[in-house]
């Protein structure tokens, strides 16, 4: 570990770093713009020039580059010496000349680098009296606005694309002044785009939905995590009054390290639209028509009172958050009825054994495998941040990538083993020359997909994989390299509280055969929308959620619930790690909590009103049935056991659980930042390779 001096002061720092990193180590700013922490050394700003004497006593000839230099034992910097204040007002006086002044109308002001780089180490005049450069803009997709004369050719978008993203498509022509980095007119076709907005130190690339929307002075920050998918990533909401106006990422380096993908990003806009604020009752004519909360109620109350336990159920959806299921939970097993699932796509997973429904590995322990087998999984579409910490470990080297299911570009390098389950058993028979990479590694991994487990055969092929784990020693004392992915944000908590059914009940594919058999009178839609809505034309369904999505045009009676962006409430990734949502926004109109609502309809339609007035006794209920939401932002390694049913595999080969990234929930269905992504480039892809959207 070498140590040197900074400022005078005698700074001991790890082995690797540089100088930039080294003074911020010891508490001294460096200003700079081309440099990231996350992306190569580039070098282009020069505006982290630092003074450096070296360990013999002399002095560097000219002020240098911080972020190139590697930090060694005996060097002296100074950080703030006559000579960098003035090194720094040049380089600032050079990037600001071509430069626009288009601070009153750029979306970046307020939050802009290169203001206020340009405040605190800057001069206060130009020298430059040539004309300014022009720079035509450039064709970058829905998402994202280019006023090129703004760049300043940090090079950091360059770098983010074909480092972080894996997508090369923004390059650099000419060289000098006429250099212009560009896209060659073609949009940016990857899942982690926005964040290019986040990384540009100036306004050349902004938020094309978001563009003259609202003033970062005039929003109100709350910290949340995000819904649309299964990886939690931690997320802050920007509001205005009762509006979202955009979210931005979080910094948490074991989930989402300082990225989110697009849809978690920009599906915002879908909350404005269809929202449910107000209860509905269908009438005798068959229309659903504006009810009072009583008036509901009652209906509900009158229903549930002329049914038998057996012949009601429940589905929770894949937005719910733990506390709504437990209010849903306790209120079906007041009811006496067994019939409950979270599992609204008929998953095979098994809630006895949690380390056979969970990413044991964690999302930051990616980083220390070196095989990884995927099965009947997409990863770049359902869990982006995933497969972006996937392509962060196999750019470091060593890291062999087997596939079975579908062939897809995951933006890293893979092995096409095979489309089904006969490859499966090939693997797990170690028959397949993929089984002597994963014996051959030391903590080799294994991810399922929800494409393999929403299959009729799922059990068996859960079974298969966990013997693959165990045949080719992914389970230890230190390490278990055994995953499930899921897609679904409510799915781990769900199953953590036990909402599954109960001795004797039916599964949610059970209760939408018997739905539409006439063998279920009355059924309950916790948010659940990806159900098939032709099945449900028999029983009674009470719909709860918060868009006017396919569960609220199947329901007899419709309550108006909270997104997510409108709770505080609890989340469980796919890792198994607790996290508490906050509300950002109220719900609009009559809306109301979902716990809440389940807590005034047991008055009606329960034996008893539900034993809980208030979120922290709720919270506490939560924790009773099960100790692990308790634990917040922790993940315990869970118990290893038997899982899954052996047996015979069905050859159809796997399908990826989403077929179209960008439009997945209510929430995203309903936005049209999502919908032009989709036409953008979803149609597109499907006309270039003759399939249908």
């Amino acid at each position: 570990m070498p140590t040197l001096y900074i400022n005078d002061r005698e700074v001991t720092v790890p082995d690797g770093v540089n100088l930039l990193q080294a003074c911020e180590l010891a508490g001294e700013e460096i200003p700079r713009f081309c440099y990231h922490d996350r992306l190569s050394v580039a070098g282009n700003c020069r505006m982290c020039l630092v003074e450096m004497i070296d360990a013999r006593g002399r002095p560097a000839p000219k002020p240098i580059a911080s972020c190139h230099m590697p930090a060694q034992d005996g060097v002296k910097v100074y950080t703030d010496s006559e000579l960098v204040r003035k090194a720094r007002r040049g380089v600032m006086e050079f990037l600001l000349i071509n430069h626009p002044l288009d601070c009153p109308i750029c979306d970046q002001g307020g939050e802009c680098d290169l203001q206020d780089q340009a405040m605190a180490y800057g001069f206060d005049r130009s020298r430059y009296e040539e004309n300014k450069r022009a720079v035509p803009e450039k064709e970058m997709g829905p998402l994202i606005k280019t006023v090129m004369t703004r760049c300043i050719h940090c090079t950091r978008c360059i770098r983010f694309a074909a480092e972080v993203a894996g997508v090369e498509e923004i390059g650099a022509l000419g060289r000098g002044e006429e250099m212009e980095i560009t896209t060659l007119e073609r949009a940016v076709e990857s899942e982690l785009s926005g964040n290019l907005v986040d990384i540009c130190p100036v306004g050349a690339l902004t938020s094309r939905p978001y563009t003259f929307s609202a003033r970062p002075w005039e929003l109100r920050k709350t910290p949340s995590i995000d819904v649309m998918d299964a990886t939690g990533a931690n997320i802050r909401v920007d509001s205005r009054g009762r509006e979202v106006m955009r979210v931005l990422p979080r910094l948490h380096e074991d989930i989402n390290e300082e990225w989110i993908h697009d849809k978690t990003r920009h599906a915002c806009d879908g909350l404005r639209r269809q929202r449910l604020d107000r209860p509905f009752v269908r009438n005798a004519k068959g229309r659903l028509e504006a009810a009072s909360w009583d008036e509901a109620f009652k209906a509900i109350a009158a229903r549930t009172a002329a049914t038998r336990p057996e012949r009601m159920g429940a589905i929770a959806g894949d937005l719910c958050d733990a506390e709504s299921m437990l209010a849903l939970k306790d209120l079906m097993t007041g009811l006496g009825s067994p019939n409950l699932d979270c599992r609204q796509d008929g998953a095979k997973l098994d809630p006895g054994v949690r380390a056979g429904y969970l990413f044991n590995t964690t999302i930051a322990g990616i980083e220390d495998a070196d095989a990884c087998l995927i099965v009947g999984s997409n990863p770049r579409r359902e869990a982006a941040m995933i497969n972006a910490r996937l392509r962060k470990r196999f750019l470091q080297g060593g890291f062999r990538v087997g596939v079975i299911g579908e062939q897809a570009d995951l933006t890293f390098q893979t092995e096409y083993l095979g489309a089904g389950p006969d490859t499966l058993a090939e693997v797990a028979a170690g028959r397949n020359s993929f089984a002597d990479v994963l014996r051959e590694a030391e903590r080799p991994m294994i991810i399922v997909g929800q494409g393999a487990l929403v299959r009729p055969d799922g059990s068996a092929v859960l079974a298969t994989c966990r013997e693959i784990a165990e045949t080719f020693g992914m389970v230890g004392e230190s390490w278990n390299g055994f995953n499930v992915l899921h897609t679904a944000a409510a799915r781990v908590a769900g199953l953590d509280m036990g909402f599954v059914p109960g001795p004797g009940g039916r599964d949610a594919t059970a209760m939408l055969t018997a739905a539409e058999s006439g063998e279920l009178d009355v059924l309950y839609l916790l948010g659940a929308d990806e159900l098939d809505a032709e099945r449900l034309r028999k029983p009674f369904v009470i719909y709860q959620g918060h868009h006017g999505d396919e569960g609220a045009h199947a329901a007899d009676v419709v309550l108006p619930g909270a997104a997510y962006t409108e709770k505080n409430a609890t989340y469980v990734n796919t890792e198994g790690r607790v996290q508490l949502g906050r509300l950002a926004v109220n719900p609009p109109g009559d809306a109301r909590e979902d716990w809440a609502i389940l807590r005034a309809l047991s008055a009606y339609a329960g034996p008893q009103a539900l034993p809980y007035d208030n979120l922290g006794q709720v919270r506490q209920k939560l924790i009773a049935a099960n100790p692990i939401f308790a634990a917040v932002d922790h993940v315990a390694p869970a118990q290893w056991g038997a899982f899954g049913t052996p047996g015979t595999m069905d050859s159809a080969p796997f399908a990826s659980a989403i077929s179209n990234f960008y439009m997945t929930d209510p929430i995203s269905r309903n936005s049209e930042t999502m919908a032009r992504c989709t036409e953008a480039f979803l149609r597109k892809h499907n006309t270039a390779t003759g399939t249908h959207a």
